[in-house]
């Protein structure tokens, strides 16, 4: 007797790992049940993270339009004063109040977010260049450290939203 057997139940009852080429797989409640949840836990982690990437965003954004851009674009003395210091003259106000607004509402269009917040890393690796290069011995040279925080940040953002940056380049070379 070799141990071997033509039987296909017996085969089964022995190792129910093994399946032959004429099972049906049968579905029960209970599988579903249980398919259902492993599915919603794996997807909290990633809502979750949506979510907080949102509230991240809002608040960045209105940060940046109330904080940031609406000073430089309406000419506040400040704004004003601090790219007299710089000395690249007041258009560059303009063009970087301009590039944070827009960033700002990029950050709230879904398809936009991860290529706003991209923008704005680079926006704020230029700060921080300007903050410790020219402005440091200014009364901004101190921002040097949040600039190069919200750089930080919105590079993890960007980073965070990367499969969206990856999808509009790939709609924008079709």
């Amino acid at each position: 007797m070799s141990g071997r057997t033509d039987d296909p139940m017996k085969q089964i009852r022995d190792d129910p790992m093994r399946q032959t080429g004429n099972e049906t797989a049968v579905i029960t409640p209970t599988a579903r049940v249980t398919a259902a949840r492993l599915a919603i836990r794996a997807a909290r982690p990633r809502r979750l993270t949506s979510t907080l990437l949102w509230a991240a965003q809002i608040l960045l954004a209105a940060l940046f339009v109330f904080v940031a851009a609406v000073p430089k674009l309406t000419g506040s003395h400040q704004s004003v004063q601090e790219f007299a210091d710089i000395g690249a003259g007041q258009w560059l106000r303009y063009l970087v109040g301009t590039a944070e607004l827009a960033g700002a509402i990029g950050l709230l269009t879904p398809w936009l977010a991860g290529l706003a917040a991209a923008g704005l890393a680079a926006d704020m690796a230029g700060a921080t260049i300007i903050n410790a290069t020219v402005l440091h011995h200014t009364t901004f040279g101190p921002n040097v450290w949040l600039t190069a925080v919200l750089c930080a940040v919105f590079a993890l953002l960007a980073y965070a939203r990367r499969q969206q940056i990856k999808s509009v380049w790939a709609a924008i070379r079709r």
